[in-house]
């Protein structure tokens, strides 16, 4: 089954001139994905990659300070099962790809040596912290969105980051090359299958359906997963909000490739303490797992009530000075709570 991806899919609302103040105060409580058209558009580093791929790789390598990043490699589309994912292997006991430290003047010198063959393997640069290894790139590709946060880089040629989700808010600009966003909203969750919570590609689950090529034998709900997925594609400058937990299927279309995003809260928060909310959600699974389905009914229903207030908000009948962790706390003292469990927890 292949997929007709944009007049499939359901489109994204798109923003011009969206100013910091609207996006933080009107769209990203809503919690939905919105395209930012344009977000970056004046930055010297997208007019550097609309210039040609040459100009894009010489204006990184102007930064480049010389320290190693990590690079991934994923085979060909023509090996048998690759197809350029960054996936699992078909018995899910390793990964389709390799990663290793590297120069990034030697992967840059080596994607556009690849640029004129067919055949390749997808090479990717992932995650990389701007600020470390290409000093004086962010003062001159700013966000007023973002005059503390640093954001990382991803650059590399044509490949597949399958399904899956981040524990934080995410604006994505693409900086050079084309890519495609198919998203899906958390309630699509159960339908995607997700795969093992331990064992990841990148340390986040991902969904076990080939979304180009799924099989409905074997995935039979992803069918009504796709009833519900959106898609855009992304030119240099443009830019996606991805809410938390909003599972996103990511490709890069071209020969060349490069992305800057932001994480700005939640589990890649500049002040993220452990537990994270993936641990958090580990912890619940085995305090609860063992418990009969009328016990854990029970459990929802105090998850409910304390944490998603879906019936009286318990704030609002408790005296302040007795609320402690259902009230405000200061970040010091979220701090505190936390490493007081942290420290049950280890005895």
């Amino acid at each position: 089954m292949q997929i007709d991806f944009l007049n499939r899919f359901k489109t994204i609302p798109e923003y011009r001139n969206l100013s910091a103040h609207q996006f933080f105060s009107d769209v990203a409580p809503e919690q939905q994905p919105v395209v930012l058209r344009g977000f970056g558009a004046n930055w010297p580093i997208v007019a550097a990659a609309n210039a040609s791929s040459n100009e894009f790789a010489a204006y990184l390598l102007n930064h480049y300070n010389g320290k190693k990043v990590t690079i991934s490699a994923a085979p060909a589309s023509s090996e048998k099962g690759a197809d350029k994912r960054f996936f699992y292997n078909d018995d899910l006991t390793g990964l389709t790809f390799v990663s290793a430290e590297e120069r990034l003047d030697l992967v840059l010198k080596r994607l556009i040596s690849l640029m004129g063959q067919d055949s390749v393997p997808a090479l990717s640069v992932q995650s990389a912290l701007t600020q470390d290894i290409l000093p004086g790139l962010i003062e001159e590709n700013t966000s007023d969105f973002f005059p503390d946060v640093k954001p990382r880089l991803w650059v590399g040629n044509e490949g597949v980051v399958d399904t899956h989700y981040d524990g934080t808010d995410n604006i994505a600009c693409v900086v050079a090359g084309r890519r495609r966003f198919i998203l899906f909203e958390p309630q699509q969750t159960s339908n995607l299958y997700p795969g093992p919570l331990e064992f990841t590609p990148a340390g986040v689950p991902v969904s076990m359906v080939n979304l180009r090529n799924p099989d409905l034998a074997r995935y039979p709900r992803f069918s009504t997963a796709l009833k519900h997925a959106y898609c855009v594609e992304l030119a240099p400058g443009d830019a996606l909000f991805i809410p938390m937990l909003w599972w996103h299927h990511v490709e890069s279309l071209d020969k060349i490739n490069g992305l800057m995003n932001y994480w700005w809260n939640g589990s890649f928060a500049p002040d993220a303490t452990s537990p994270n909310f993936l641990d958090s959600m580990k912890l619940a699974i085995l305090a609860m797992r063992d418990l009969t389905p009328k016990q854990r009914a029970a459990w929802r229903c105090m998850f409910d009530h304390y944490l998603f207030k879906q019936g009286v908000d318990p704030t609002s009948y408790i005296p302040k000075h007795q609320q402690h962790i259902l009230g405000e706390m200061s970040p010091d003292y979220i701090k505190m709570v936390k490493n007081y469990f942290i420290k049950k927890l280890q005895r």
